[in-house]
């Protein structure tokens, strides 16, 4: 299957706690096929299904070649001091700002076949694991700046051409 189309701020399915996978079945199975073709294009780290419009616990990753997926993630584990990391995200296309991130996190979740499933790390896996995670709850990067920022993204957004 082809990429889906990513959907952008202002799309309410963005901004609503995405549901917890119950039955896997063809359609969560098509799911899955979806977000890794999405995340597989160059310059993507994460794709959440609510990103693509489908309101479900799911997201895939692509961490240095790394190429997968977790069904029912939840953060379980955050570690070390929070730190500012330079992100983006792919449904507020062009921007890029400072966000407070722990530098390591764990998700536990499962596959397709219903096996647990648990993805950890440092660095860019770990800022994605907690993006990724946001997503599905609801949060965008933007949700997390400071003040000052926030502001200064919500006027760069309201003068972009996607919005």
């Amino acid at each position: 299957m082809p990429e889906r189309q990513i959907r952008l701020l202002g799309d309410p399915v963005l901004k609503t706690r995405s549901e917890p996978i119950g039955v896997i079945d063809a359609r969560v199975r098509g799911l899955v096929e979806d977000l890794l073709d999405s995340v597989r294009l160059p310059g993507r780290a994460g794709v959440a299904a609510s990103q693509i419009g489908v309101n479900l616990r799911a997201f895939s990753y692509n961490i240095d070649g790394d190429i997968g997926y977790i069904l029912n993630p939840v953060l379980v584990e955050l570690a070390g001091e929070p730190e500012l990391v330079d992100e983006g995200c792919l449904s507020v296309p062009g921007l890029w700002y400072p966000t407070k991130r722990y530098p390591f996190a764990r998700v536990t979740g499962i596959d397709l076949d219903g096996n647990p499933v648990a993805l950890a790390g440092e660095g860019l896996l770990a800022q994605a694991l907690q993006h990724e995670t946001d997503h599905l709850d609801g949060l965008l990067y933007l949700d997390r700046l400071d003040k000052e920022n926030r502001r200064a993204a919500m006027k760069e957004v309201r003068e972009s051409d996607w919005f």
